[in-house]
C-alpha cells in the first residue's frame, strides 16, 4: 500500500484541512493517508482548543486513514524539532510521500534554503554557522511566513529519508483573525469561538465551552510555582535556560493577570511561542537531565484509524515496526511525559477523572 503522510495540529480541524487531505490524495494517488498530529498541547505552547480524540474523529471522518500522535516532548519545542520528529514518524510508518502547505508554494526555492547550513528557528542560530549578518538577516526578513518556515524545517528533515515532498498553496493567512466565508485560519476560528461569534461554516467540529482550556487558566498555579520554587530548580527544567527563569519570576512578581504577565515576558529576545513553551515545561516539571536521557523516537503511537488504517497497521507490524496502540505500549519516558501533559490539560475540566481514563483508552476506530 502506498502511504502519504501529513503533519498536523487541527486546532481545530477545519475546511482548509479538508482541502489539504483531498489535495494530498489527489497529488500522490496514495492508498493510505497518515496524519501525525500533536496531542493536547500545540507547538506554540498552548492547550489545544479541543482534545486530541475529538480532533482524531474529525480527521477520520474526512479522509485520513490513520492518525498517529506526535509525542509531547517534540510538540513542545521549536519548529525544527517539531518538524524533525513528525518526519521521523512518517518515515517509521513507511510513507513514500509527504504533503505540506506553503505560502509561496515554491518547492524549488524552499529546498535551496533547506540545503543551506542554517538553523531556521532564529537569527542567532544562523549567525553561529558563520553566515554573514546581512545574508542571515536577509534570509529571515524575506517573505517566509509560518508555513514556509515549517516547510523548510520539513525539507531539512526529509534529506535523511527517501520520502518525496510536495507542497500545496496555503489558502488562508496563517495569522488571519477574521472569519470570512467557509475558509478561515484556525486562529480566526478559535478567536470567533471564544468571542461567541459564528464560526460554524468554517469547520465540521462543534466546540464545547465546558471543555475549553486556555493558558490564562493555569496562571494562578504557574504564578505560584514561579514565586515559590528556587531559581536553581527552575533553571534545571527543560527549556528554562539563558537566565529566562529570572525574567519570568520578575514578571510574575509584578503581574497578577496572565495577559499582562505574558505581554511583559515577551521581548525581542523571547518570542511569545518560546515563552509559552517554557511555561508548559515548568507546569509539567520537565527536568532537563531526564529529557537528555530519552532515547530517539523509534515507535509510532496510534490515536485512531479506519479499516484501511487497520490493514496498514497490520502490514507495518509484519515489517516489525514498533506500534503502540495502547497506553502501556508507549515507551516509559514518553509515556510519563504524555501523562503529565494530559493531567495538566484535564486539570480544569469538570470531569477530570473521566478525561484521564479516556487518555489511556483504546484508539478511535472509525467505520469506513
Amino acid at each position: 500500500m502506498k502511504a502519504c503522510g501529513i503533519v498536523t495540529e487541527y486546532n481545530p480541524f477545519h475546511n482548509g484541512h479538508i482541502h489539504h487531505i483531498e489535495e494530498s490524495r489527489r497529488i500522490t494517488g496514495c492508498d493510505v493517508l497518515i496524519a501525525v498530529m500533536s496531542g493536547n498541547f500545540t507547538q506554540r505552547g498552548e492547550p489545544a482548543i479541543i482534545d486530541k480524540y475529538e480532533r482524531t474523529k474529525a480527521a477520520l471522518e474526512h479522509g485520513v486513514d490513520l492518525v498517529l500522535e506526535l509525542p509531547f516532548l517534540y510538540v513542545n519545542q521549536s519548529a525544527t524539532q517539531f518538524a524533525s520528529a513528525g518526519v521521523k514518524i512518517l518515515d517509521l510508518a513507511k510513507c513514500t510521500d509527504m504533503v505540506f502547505g506553503s505560502e509561496s508554494n515554491n518547492l524549488e526555492e524552499l529546498r535551496e534554503i533547506a540545503e543551506m547550513p542554517i538553523g531556521i528557528d532564529n537569527l542567532k542560530e544562523n549567525m553561529k554557522t558563520g553566515i554573514s549578518f546581512p545574508k542571515a538577516y536577509g534570509l529571515m526578513a524575506r517573505e517566509y511566513l509560518p508555513n514556509d518556515i515549517l516547510a523548510i524545517s520539513y525539507l531539512k528533515a526529509l534529506q535523511e529519508t527517501d520520502i518525496t515532498p510536495h507542497t500545496i498553496q496555503r489558502t488562508t493567512e496563517y495569522h488571519g483573525e477574521t472569519v470570512e466565508g467557509s475558509i478561515a485560519s484556525a486562529k480566526a476560528i478559535r478567536k470567533a469561538f471564544l468571542n461567541h461569534e459564528d464560526y460554524t461554516e468554517t469547520t465540521p467540529m462543534q466546540l464545547d465551552e465546558s471543555h475549553v482550556v486556555q493558558m490564562k487558566d493555569y496562571y494562578p498555579m504557574l504564578r505560584t510555582l514561579l514565586l515559590t520554587l528556587d531559581l536553581s530548580y527552575l533553571s534545571s527544567l527543560f527549556l528554562v535556560d539563558e537566565g529566562i527563569e529570572n525574567h519570568l519570576k520578575k514578571q510574575a512578581e509584578l503581574y497578577d493577570n496572565y495577559e499582562d504577565f505574558l505581554n511583559a515576558a515577551v521581548t525581542r529576545r523571547y518570542t511569545k511561542a518560546r515563552i509559552q513553551r517554557t511555561l508548559v515545561s515548568i507546569l509539567t516539571q520537565m527536568e532537563r537531565v531526564k529529557i537528555k536521557k530519552i532515547p530517539p523516537i523509534d515507535f509510532i503511537q496510534v490515536l485512531g484509524f479506519n479499516e484501511t488504517g487497520r490493514e496498514y497497521l497490520k502490514e507495518l507490524k509484519k515489517q516489525e515496526v514498533k506500534v503502540a496502540s495502547r497506553f502501556n505500549q508507549i515507551p516509559k519516558p514518553y509515556r510519563e511525559l504524555q501523562y503529565r501533559s494530559d493531567v495538566l490539560y484535564s486539570m480544569l475540566f469538570p470531569d477530570q477523572n473521566e478525561f484521564l481514563k479516556r487518555a489511556i483508552q483504546m484508539p478511535v476506530m472509525q467505520d469506513k
